[in-house]
C-alpha cells in the first residue's frame, strides 16, 4: 500500500460517510411533504418486503400532502399497513385509489427535537470521519515501520490526513446546519 492509495481510500470513505449523511437528512421529516420520508417503508408484495417507491407513484400535492399511487390496486391494504406499521408520525388516507399523506403544521417542540436529531446524525458522521482517520493514520504508521519512511515524510502526510479529516467535518457541519434552518422555517 502507498500513502497515496491510503489518502484516496479514506477520503473515498469520508465521502460515503458524507453521502449516508445525506440519506439520512432526507428522511428527516421538516413539515413539508418530501417523498425521501418514504424511502425506508417497506411493503409485504407476494411475500417478499419491496420498497413502496417502486411499487407506486409519488407525488407532493400542494407542499403538504403526499399522495401515493400503487401500479397494482390490490396492494393498497398492505401498503397502508406499512405506513402505520413505518411509524412517521402520519396517519395514511385511503379513497380506495390512492393513499394520502397529510403533514401536519409542526410545533416549535417538535421542530427542536428533529434538530436534535439532526445534531446527533451529524455528530455520528463526525464520528465515524474521526475513525476513518484513525485508521488512515495506524495505515501510514504501519507503512512508516515496512517501508522507513523519513520523519518529514510522516509528518506531512500525517497533515494531510488531518486536513481532509477538516474539510469532511467542516462539510457535515454546513449540511447539518442547512438541515436546522430547513426544519426550523416554518
Amino acid at each position: 500500500m502507498t500513502v497515496e492509495t491510503i489518502l484516496s481510500t479514506g477520503t473515498e470513505k469520508m465521502e460515503k460517510a458524507i453521502g449516508q449523511m445525506k440519506k439520512e437528512f432526507a428522511s428527516i421529516r421538516t413539515g413539508r411533504a418530501n417523498p425521501m420520508i418514504l424511502d425506508k417503508v417497506l411493503v409485504e408484495y407476494y411475500g417478499t418486503p419491496t420498497p413502496l417507491r417502486q411499487l407506486s407513484q409519488v407525488s407532493v400535492q400542494d407542499g403538504t400532502t403526499l399522495v401515493i399511487t400503487p401500479y397494482d390496486k390490490s396492494i393498497l391494504k398492505e401498503i397502508e399497513k406499512a405506513l402505520v406499521k413505518a411509524d412517521l408520525g402520519i396517519n395514511p388516507n385511503s379513497d380506495g385509489v390512492v393513499v394520502r399523506l397529510a403533514f401536519p403544521p409542526l410545533t416549535t417542540d417538535k421542530r427542536k427535537e428533529i434538530c436534535k436529531d439532526v445534531k446527533k446524525v451529524c455528530e455520528d458522521t463526525k464520528v465515524a470521519i474521526r475513525n476513518i482517520r484513525r485508521d488512515m493514520t495506524d495505515e501510514l504508521k504501519k507503512l512508516e515501520k515496512a517501508e522507513n519512511l523519513s520523519e518529514d515524510i510522516v509528518k506531512d502526510n500525517q497533515d494531510k490526513i488531518q486536513k481532509i479529516t477538516d474539510k469532511y467535518s467542516k462539510i457535515a457541519d454546513e449540511q447539518s446546519a442547512e438541515k436546522e434552518k430547513e426544519v426550523l422555517t416554518v
